[in-house]
């Protein structure tokens, strides 16, 4: 049998009215008192009827993440730093944060319909938009508030709220210094094709070539998983087959700093005779033992954002979308010569 207010309130020693006030958010229950029948609620395994709770009128006060499966790898800074700044905001404003992630045998859309579908959250935040992206087309159907990290591929529409960093503008910034630096042959390792930002990459790669008139080579592109491993592998291939390259960006620092070991194994001396930049200035680009050339994507502070502006589509329901686009900044480091 499933545990009752009932069975947490003989546990507790506080009153069903009491426990179920705690457990729905009330501010006029004592925050120890709040901890306390929580954590017995855990022990018991309740589950609340969200469904009930939504009848009611009655909000959450959470927002839920889901970390896709690409992501699960230890390396990747990009979901840590996202989650802290969403966390900390939240708490700020009377919300928690419920992250989950796909088990072996489901799919991610399977957690978002387990999540929303279960009125378990006011609102959701996606993050790194996908081609066709099944996940807004969902949350649209259903008109679950959400906010993006990140924008549609170029070539459809973005009918939705987001905050996004131009990264077409950074690639083109962080090429254009590789080029400026006497580095006419570049490679490039892009993410996988599914994701909307790794076209606005190439671009801004493809339009830093043009804009030192020179040829845009496909050969020159490799493609990763976003991880040091892949970036490894990428950089591995691109040495092989062109042996003419002096400099490579990776399209996410991993990928950079995976690039960075095969560049060192190939003989080559960071920041003399080869370049390596990346993006998104995670911490460990700092202080690689070639400090990584990269483009700053203020992944904290855009967490910050977006939990603010997805309170505001909870609260306000606008009718227009919120759509705010941050201009990058090329962060200069050893890896490319300084």
């Amino acid at each position: 049998m499933p545990a009752t207010l009932k069975d947490i309130a003989k546990k507790s020693g506080f009153s069903v009215t009491t426990v179920s006030r705690a457990l729905s958010g009330y501010d006029d229950v004592n925050p120890g008192t709040r901890e306390h029948i929580v954590t017995i609620a855990d022990e018991l395994g309740y589950q609340p009827n969200h469904s009930a709770r939504q009848l009611q009128g009655q909000k959450t006060h959470t927002i839920g993440l889901v970390i896709a499966p690409p992501a699960h790898n230890p390396d990747d800074d990009f979901y840590s730093l996202l989650l802290k700044g969403l966390t900390y905001a939240a708490a700020h404003s009377g919300y928690d944060i419920l992250a989950s992630a796909p088990a072996a045998d489901a799919t991610e859309l399977d957690v978002y319909q387990r999540i929303v579908g279960s009125k378990r959250v006011d609102g959701m935040v996606v993050a790194r938009t996908n081609r066709d992206d099944r996940r807004i087309a969902y949350l649209q159907s259903v008109d679950c508030p959400f906010i993006v990290h990140g924008r549609a591929a170029p070539d459809a529409t973005s009918n939705f709220h987001y905050i996004d960093v131009d990264s077409q503008q950074g690639i083109m910034a962080v090429t254009q210094h590789l080029l400026e630096r006497g580095h006419t042959h570049v490679g490039i390792i892009l993410p996988a094709e599914q994701f909307a930002f790794s076209q606005y990459r190439q671009a801004g790669y493809m339009a830093a070539l043009a804009a030192y008139n020179i040829m845009f080579r496909p050969e020159y592109c490799a493609y990763g998983t976003l991880t040091l491993d892949s970036g490894y592998t990428a950089a591995c291939q691109l040495l092989s087959q062109q042996p003419q390259l002096t400099a490579i960006v990776g399209c996410n620092d991993w990928m950079a700093l995976g690039a960075m070991k095969a560049v060192n194994e190939a003989g080559y001396t960071i920041g003399k005779d080869f370049a390596v930049a990346g993006y998104d200035d995670i911490p460990a680009a700092a202080h690689a033992s070639t400090s990584l050339t990269t483009v700053r994507q203020p992944i904290y502070a855009i967490g910050e954002m977006l939990i603010a502006r997805l309170l505001t589509i909870i609260n306000d329901d606008p009718t227009t979308f919120h759509q705010t686009l941050i201009e990058p900044e090329l962060v200069i480091r050893d890896s490319s010569g300084g």
